[in-house]
């Protein structure tokens, strides 16, 4: 999708592949799985989906697709751990995804990530780029008499700090999504009557998704009522911000893309967003002043 992070396409630039954007749903804010096909060439190698705050995309469809055209799924799963669609884990449906424990992420160490590993045969090599490109894991399962250079790599592994904080954060993930539960459901229950009048959009959530509360956003009837709008929040000592700018219309997204593919809907979304406080500690007094001068916003 050409609504993401950089960091989705830069993981492949920086190896030598070209991205093709995708335009995104204008409900779900996810790459739009009608759209595919139509982007798949013979030098297409894989699928990259981004479960947009933590909802899941249209994943049956998705996972035909690249069957039907022997393709990779790669999941960037960073805002959607927890989340799951039709009960399944999100970042356990495609060959491969990433998690990330960013600091603004729900389950956080700071920096870092894993690599979820769905298809077996990617084991063997992964375990040797974590390993600096050697083959040292086998040489310490007793595999090999001696362990060499044998393949690209770095140096993935967490440090040990930053692993035991975010352990600490594993160990308390139910208390952290029901809190992050509640927090969801307080905005869309207090602003649902100020959007329907106002005619601004809360998130859409289809009913057999389970989404990871990873953020709430408005999505605002135009760009100069949504800059209005946060210029109004920002006064008001309320800190809320817009989100991604498309990526196909972006210097390095023209230049490195393979071509310049319209993308509308990213295009429009990005231009209305609003992202609300959202985190943990964030107590029921503090959502409630926020809801209020919300509502006052368009009197």
């Amino acid at each position: 999708p050409s609504y993401t992070f950089v960091t989705t396409a830069l993981a492949f630039v920086m190896h030598g592949a070209t991205p093709v954007f995708a335009d995104i749903r204008s409900d779900t804010l996810n790459i739009d799985e009608t759209k595919i096909n139509s982007l798949i060439s013979d030098k297409t190698r894989a699928i990259v989906v981004v479960h947009y705050a933590g909802v899941a995309c249209e994943m049956d469809s998705i996972m035909a697709i690249a069957e039907q055209n022997n393709l990779w799924v790669i999941e960037d799963n960073a805002h959607g751990l927890y989340g799951q669609y039709k009960n399944r884990m999100l970042g356990t449906i495609g060959h491969l995804a990433t998690q990330s424990f960013h600091e603004t992420k729900n389950i956080s160490c700071g920096e870092g990530g894993a690599l979820v590993i769905n298809d077996s045969q990617f084991v063997e090599r992964a375990e040797v780029i974590r390993e600096k490109g050697t083959n040292r894991a086998k040489f310490f399962r007793g595999e090999v008499d001696k362990y060499s250079w044998i393949d690209k790599g770095s140096s993935y592994v967490m440090s040990d700090l930053l692993a035991a904080y975010l352990t600490a954060q594993l160990l308390q993930v139910e208390f952290i999504q029901q809190q992050r539960k509640i927090i969801w459901h307080n905005y869309y229950k207090g602003l649902d009557l100020w959007a329907r009048k106002l005619g601004v959009r809360l998130p859409i959530i289809q009913g057999e998704l389970k989404q990871a509360y990873h953020m709430f956003y408005l999505i605002m009837p135009d760009a100069s009522m949504r800059d209005r709008f946060l210029a109004y929040l920002n006064r008001n000592g309320i800190r809320a911000v817009f989100h991604y700018i498309p990526l196909h219309g972006s210097l390095m997204g023209l230049e490195r893309a393979s071509f310049y593919n319209e993308c509308p809907v990213s295009e429009a979304l990005s231009n209305r967003i609003v992202r609300l406080p959202f985190f943990l500690d964030l107590d029921f007094d503090q959502q409630n002043i926020i809801i209020k001068k919300i509502m006052l916003f368009g009197k």
